[in-house]
């Protein structure tokens, strides 16, 4: 079963047209890497999908349900966990009040979820009291993911979050990934072949606003990434 299926997105920015028939699926349960070289029109994909861009065409269904006319926070509380990249946390707040944004802005209980965010970055629970500004950039990816998942997602969606990210935290984040696998779908916009490869069932290309190549995995290869993703 298909847990999001975006169809034919087209996306017009002033005079430009973004996304030409920008279409693809994400399986229950697995981790689908959204690949391409700068500008193609990836981050506009994952906009869409979340609401914040006005279509031109085409529709987006969560669980067999079309939400395209759905507000952003709808399409969160129907299950749609967003991390941007640049992470856009709240410098301001304390790394507590950061999560509990993720909790009440979709009317969830906790029911557990805080916990499960402190197993799975246990360097968040020794920093409930810190302003989020002050957290290195890897410490704020961390927060930004776990803010996401106390919205009880039925798919997350990852905008580059291994961007400007030191070594360590990019193999913490990529175990989690791994554990989240089991628990709900992903949507990962990864420049990093090898994280990309490593973490992810299947995958899609983009070029010029649409998808150009897809398969398993297994598939990227040497030649298509020549082809598609060697800049």
């Amino acid at each position: 079963m298909n847990i999001l299926e975006v169809k034919n997105l087209d996306v017009h920015y002033g005079g430009s047209r973004i996304l030409r028939g920008m279409s693809l699926e994400v399986p229950e349960r697995q981790v689908v890497c959204l690949m391409g070289r700068n500008g193609v029109g990836k981050t506009t994909t994952l906009k869409s999908v979340m609401g914040l861009v006005k279509l031109s065409g085409g529709g987006v269904a969560l669980a067999g349900e079309e939400i395209s006319k759905l507000s952003s926070d709808k399409r969160a509380r129907r299950g749609i966990g967003y991390v941007p990249q640049g992470r856009d946390i709240f410098p301001h707040l304390t790394v507590l009040e950061n999560l509990k944004i993720g909790q009440i802005a979709c009317g969830h209980k906790a029911n557990g979820r805080f916990d499960r965010v402190y197993e799975l970055f246990p360097v968040l629970k020794e920093m409930l009291e810190r302003k989020g500004g002050v957290l290195s950039g890897g410490q704020q990816q961390q927060l930004a993911i776990g803010r996401a998942l106390l919205t009880r997602p039925k798919v997350l969606i990852l905008d580059e979050p291994t961007e400007g990210i030191q070594p360590n935290i990019i193999d913490q984040i990529g175990e989690t990934i791994a554990k989240l696998r089991s628990e709900m779908s992903i949507l990962l916009v990864e420049q990093y072949l090898d994280f990309a490869k490593a973490l992810g069932d299947s995958f899609y290309i983009m070029d010029r606003g649409a998808a150009v190549a897809s398969g398993p995995i297994a598939n990227l290869n040497e030649e298509v990434i020549r082809k598609h993703l060697t800049v």
